[in-house]
């Protein structure tokens, strides 16, 4: 049983939950992940690690509330208890050596962004952080993103707020600008990944982009998150998140995370039929 912290509503569908997890934040680092259960009956649900802190002994984990499972981790309030957490698992963004990196988030995935991002700061990098959301309404963290950047910029899709357009909009004026980076880091939905990875290929930079495919037990047993990365066959779990972004085949990932669409769909409809 995991305590829970603090839970805060970031933006209406985003919620961060921190909790006690005095063993995963003693070994934590930036890119890897927990699976948990919200309660004894629950599915077993991976979530990317947003922050933790080792002197008090807590995991924050950033998500959004898209389904039955998250919407039981939503419904346990402050000082009540996650029935069970697991990890870290997973490889650590690895950020030796890096001198000048681009940190891509777009959507939630700005949140699994930040923690490397804040590393590679701590770390003496300098480091352009681009973040993009649909709207003003959508966008989170900005103060925290600010601290851990030396440049911040927001992209929204509707020009609400920050500037009008694309990551990969402002990942090309920054490019053509005269940013020279050692690497690209890319956090977010898959199609976003995908044209990050276009346009950095085509600048001969090397790109790293986070991938959470359908995953179960998150030690490699299930097979589930199988993705092709530079035509072998890879685990997310155990082999990644992350990968060289240029070698990931972005449309068997895409395809293979439709599979359950249906499903989820019809989950969907039932929980917003019940509230």
């Amino acid at each position: 049983m995991n305590k829970l912290i603090e839970k805060r509503h970031l933006n209406p569908t985003v919620t961060l939950f921190t909790f006690e997890a005095p063993l995963i934040a003693k070994k934590a680092e930036p890119g890897q992940f927990v699976i948990l259960r919200p309660n004894e009956n629950s599915e077993r649900i991976p979530l990317t690690i947003a922050d933790f802190d080792r002197e008090k002994g807590t995991v924050t984990v950033i998500v959004q509330i898209v389904g039955g499972t998250t919407a039981d981790l939503n419904a346990i309030p402050e000082g009540e208890f996650i029935h069970d957490v697991a990890g870290p698992l997973g490889k650590a963004t690895e950020t030796d050596g890096l001198k000048k990196v681009a940190v891509v988030g777009g959507g939630v995935g700005c949140a699994i962004a930040y923690p490397i991002a804040k590393k590679l700061t701590k770390l003496g990098a300098s480091v352009d952080f681009i973040v993009g959301f649909r709207n003003k309404d959508l966008v989170f963290l900005e103060e925290e993103f600010t601290a851990a950047s030396d440049k911040l910029v927001i992209m929204t899709d509707d020009g609400s707020y920050g500037e009008k357009g694309l990551v990969t909009d402002a990942l090309k004026k920054l490019i053509e600008d005269g940013a020279n980076y050692d690497e690209v880091i890319a956090i977010g939905p898959l199609i976003m990944m995908k044209f990050v990875c276009k346009l950095t290929k085509e600048y001969g930079i090397k790109t790293i982009v986070s991938m959470n495919p359908i995953m179960i037990d998150g030690t490699g047993m299930c097979g589930g998150c199988r993705i092709t990365v530079g035509g072998k066959m890879k685990f997310a779990c155990v082999d990644g998140p992350d990968f060289d972004g240029h070698e990931v085949d972005f449309d068997e990932a895409m395809r293979r995370n439709t599979m359950y669409k249906e499903f989820e769909h019809e989950k969907s409809c039932r929980l917003h039929n019940m509230n």
